[in-house]
C-alpha cells in the first residue's frame, strides 16, 4: 500500500443523537465500527487522523495517530468538523448523521398523552455537502459513504455530484453481512470513471481497500502534496 505519511485525515464516524426530551433521542443503528476501522487504516499508514465520533460503544482508538473527538448530535459534529477540515487533505464521511432533528427540545419527560404523538422535525445540515463547496481543489480529497436499501447504484452517483465527493463508498443493506451491526461489509467504489466492486470482508480489510483506493487516486490526479 501506498505511503500515507505527512496526510492529515478527517473521519467521521458512529451515529448522531438527536434529542426529544432528557430521556428520548432519534438516532439510527450505526455503531461505528467501519469509520474507526478507516482511521486506524489510515494511521497505520502513516496519517494524522482526527477521528470525530458519535455516540458508540467502542473505546477510543489506541493508535497514537489518531486524536478522537466525541460528539453527540449533527451540529456537534459539523462543528468539530469545521474545526480541522481546513487543514486535512482527505476528508472520509462515514458517520451516519441524522438527517433531521427534533424542531424543539423539551426540557421535561413528554409524558405519555393519547394514541398519538406528533413530532415536528426539522432539516439537519449537511456536513458532508457544507465542507464539500469549501474543497480546495487540487489539494483536498473527499470521500462519502452510501447506505442504500433501492437504487443504489443511482444514489451513489447522485452523491458524488451533489456533495463534491472525489469518492463514494457504496454498500447496500439488501447484502448480506454489510450494513450495520456487523463486523463484515461488501462494498462498491464510485467516481467519475466508473465502478470497483468488492467481495464481502472484515471491516479492516474493507478500510484497507478505500485507504488504498483514495491514495492511488490522490496520485493519480497528482493532488499537492503537504
Amino acid at each position: 500500500m501506498r505511503d500515507a505519511s505527512r496526510l492529515r485525515v478527517l473521519v467521521t464516524a458512529g451515529p448522531t443523537y438527536e434529542a426529544l426530551d432528557p430521556v428520548r433521542f432519534i438516532g439510527n443503528h450505526s455503531t461505528g465500527k467501519m469509520g474507526y476501522a478507516v482511521a486506524e487504516a489510515f494511521a497505520g499508514q502513516g496519517a494524522d487522523v482526527i477521528l470525530v465520533s458519535g455516540p458508540t460503544a467502542l473505546p477510543d482508538p489506541a493508535h497514537s495517530g489518531i486524536r478522537t473527538v466525541r460528539v453527540t448530535s449533527g451540529r456537534e459534529m459539523l462543528a468539530a468538523a469545521e474545526e480541522v477540515a481546513a487543514d486535512c487533505h482527505v476528508w472520509v464521511f462515514a458517520a451516519a448523521v441524522a438527517d433531521y432533528r427534533p424542531a424543539e427540545v423539551s426540557a421535561t419527560k413528554i409524558k405519555k398523552q393519547g394514541d398519538r404523538l406528533t413530532l415536528e422535525l426539522v432539516k439537519n445540515v449537511d456536513i458532508a455537502a457544507t465542507l464539500g463547496a469549501r474543497k480546495r481543489a487540487g489539494e483536498q480529497f473527499s470521500v462519502g459513504f452510501a447506505l442504500e436499501t433501492n437504487d443504489e447504484l443511482a444514489h451513489a452517483q447522485g452523491k458524488l455530484r451533489s456533495k463534491n465527493f472525489d469518492l463514494v463508498v457504496l454498500n447496500s443493506l439488501a447484502d448480506p453481512g454489510a450494513g450495520f451491526r456487523h463486523d463484515t461489509n461488501k462494498i462498491t467504489l464510485v467516481d467519475a470513471r466508473g465502478v470497483e466492486v468488492f467481495p464481502l470482508k472484515p471491516k479492516a480489510g474493507v478500510a484497507a481497500d478505500i485507504v488504498a483506493a483514495v491514495l492511488a487516486r490522490r496520485e493519480e490526479a497528482r493532488l499537492l502534496r503537504p
